[in-house]
């Protein structure tokens, strides 16, 4: 058995880690979660479709940007709650470009 990942599937996974950083830099801790999710499945959308359009296949599939983007914000998800939140990275990222009161 031979397992074959594409450069653009492994890049894609890797950088999906980083998403929920993006968001909490681009937020605050007042931002509503909802806005949060909407945004982090908006650059999910935007990771899918750009790694199936940067996959040198033999024609562009819609299908699996969906799946790419389902899998890059479920990736988001579980690196948030599994390893940003727990380690302190999200309330740091959200603090970083927040004025002082």
């Amino acid at each position: 058995m031979q397992v074959h990942l594409d450069r653009a599937y492994a890049l894609a996974l890797v950088a999906n880690f980083f998403l929920p950083v993006l968001v909490g830099l681009v937020t605050t801790r007042v931002t509503s979660a909802g806005l949060k999710a909407v945004l982090l499945l908006a650059l999910s959308a935007a990771s899918g479709f750009v790694v199936e359009l940067a996959n040198a296949g033999p024609g562009y599939s819609v299908t699996t940007g969906v799946i790419l983007t389902v899998v890059a914000f479920v990736q988001g998800v579980a690196a948030h709650f599994g390893f940003w939140k727990p380690v302190g990275v999200a309330t740091k990222a959200q603090d970083a470009f927040a004025k002082a009161a």
